[in-house]
């Protein structure tokens, strides 16, 4: 086998073996993001809706109650929110500031 094929074989193979900067740098999926606080006075129904027990409803009355009423003063005060009780309100203490 002459030199030029062989040397031609090998570029060819590494273009194929060899991933792309591309690949090599793209950033985890979106799902994979990880919460490690929200605050109840500035996060958004979807923030909120992230929370363990807090769906899309309750997220949303707890905006709805906060611009009615003002900033929480405490995260307790969650459970002022109707449908979000103190069981709630502990499943998620740890991710929650005000």
């Amino acid at each position: 086998m002459n030199r030029t094929l062989l040397s031609t074989m090998l570029v060819a193979l590494l273009a194929v073996s060899t991933p792309t900067l591309a690949q090599e740098t793209t950033s985890p999926p979106a799902q994979d993001a990880v919460i490690t606080s929200i605050n109840i006075n500035d996060a958004n129904v979807e923030q909120l809706a992230m929370l363990t027990g807090v769906g899309a409803a309750k997220a949303k009355a707890i905006v709805e109650y906060r611009e009615e009423n003002g900033p929480f003063d405490s995260v307790d005060d969650l459970a002022k929110v109707s449908g979000i009780g103190p069981a709630t309100v502990e499943k998620n203490r740890h991710l929650l500031t005000e």
